[in-house]
């Protein structure tokens, strides 16, 4: 009798734990499955160097029975969609016919050069008064910076917050009536001369200048804080 009892205990404590198995295989078939969703998601967004990209599988439904698939799961995003905010991922296991739509978050931060403290239009911008941090991408808009050191010397346009990227509408980094210098170039030569800048700009941006030696007026582009260049 006490052996009987006990081969009892022994099957009741074997199937208790048998059942624990095969209850916890489904949750970790599916932690398997989000895993793949994320890792797919990260091979599809590209990085900028110092950036950081952070992506999140959303909840899948605990009561799906998943078979444990005998090969790698295979990740797609099906359709046309935008790997912005969030995206769909299918993953799927060809071998045992099944596939689960996963939901995944994205969140990019690049480095963006931001305001140190509050600046009122007309400050000049210097080194003390920018830091470079994580952004989410999401929020960015218009023509940032991931320099400090190429937009000091500009001069803030309008009020920028502490904390808020510099933009390129926010600043001029040739102002109306400031004294550039001039870089024209072509036809293997270069020449420098002085002019007066008759409009604001930013980085890259086409403004009139007015040639101080010919009052020649030109359009150049601007390459940096006080200076454009001319093509001809």
């Amino acid at each position: 009798m006490c052996y009987q009892r006990l081969a009892w205990l022994f099957i009741g404590t074997f199937l208790s734990g048998f059942s624990s198995i095969i209850a916890a295989a489904p949750t970790s078939q599916l932690e398997a499955v989000k895993e793949a969703a994320e890792a797919h998601v990260q091979t599809l967004v590209a990085v900028p160097e110092y950036g950081k990209l952070e992506v999140s599988a959303g909840n899948i439904d605990s009561r799906l029975r998943l078979s444990d698939c005998p090969s790698s799961l295979q990740a797609t995003v099906p359709g046309r969609q935008s790997l912005n905010k969030s995206v769909t991922v299918m993953v799927s296991c060809k071998e045992d016919n099944w596939q689960v739509y996963v939901p995944v978050q994205i969140r990019l931060l690049t480095p963006i050069v931001v305001a140190k403290r509050p600046m009122d239009r007309g400050v000049i911008i210097n080194h003390d008064d920018l830091i470079v941090q994580l952004v989410d991408s999401r929020f960015q808009r218009g023509q940032t910076y991931t320099n400090a050191s190429t937009i000091v010397g500009s001069r803030i346009k309008r009020v920028v917050g502490m904390g808020e990227p510099i933009q390129g509408n926010d600043i001029c980094m040739v102002c109306r009536n400031d004294v550039v210098v001039i870089t024209a170039s072509g036809n293997g030569l270069n020449l420098i001369a002085k002019g007066t800048a008759l409009s604001d700009g930013a980085l890259g941006e086409q403004i009139k200048i007015r040639n101080s030696k010919s009052n020649r007026i030109v359009d150049g582009t601007i390459t940096s804080v006080g200076q454009v260049i001319v093509k001809f």
